[in-house]
């Protein structure tokens, strides 16, 4: 089966993104400068941050799809043996009628 690494990875990005947000939150607060020089660095680090985020969603997507096509792969494959299972079943099954009707005869 596949691992699941999604939700510890999941974690890991919230953590991220609330450590950088706390991070430059208390760097604003703490550097001395105008306040204008103070909103143009808000600007700059939210972009940063919406950025990063895009590029986090992007490689939880490519993850998720690639875990999705390793599941189908596999239940495809359960279901070959399990049709390959009942038709062997079957045939047994026959095999098993047809000389109990020769043993009777």
């Amino acid at each position: 089966m596949a691992n699941n690494n999604g939700g510890e990875f999941g974690a890991f990005l919230t953590g991220f993104l609330i450590g950088g947000l706390v991070g430059a939150a208390a760097a604003l607060l703490l550097a001395p400068q105008s306040g204008a020089e103070t909103r143009e660095q808000i600007r700059r680090r939210s972009i940063e941050l919406r950025d990063r985020a895009e590029e986090e969603i992007q490689q939880l997507r490519k993850q998720a799809e690639e875990t999705l096509a390793e599941v189908r792969a596999q239940a495809e494959e359960v279901q070959k043996k399990a049709a390959q299972a009942a038709e062997e079943a079957a045939k047994r099954m026959r095999r098993e009628k047809g000389s109990e009707a020769a043993e009777s005869a």
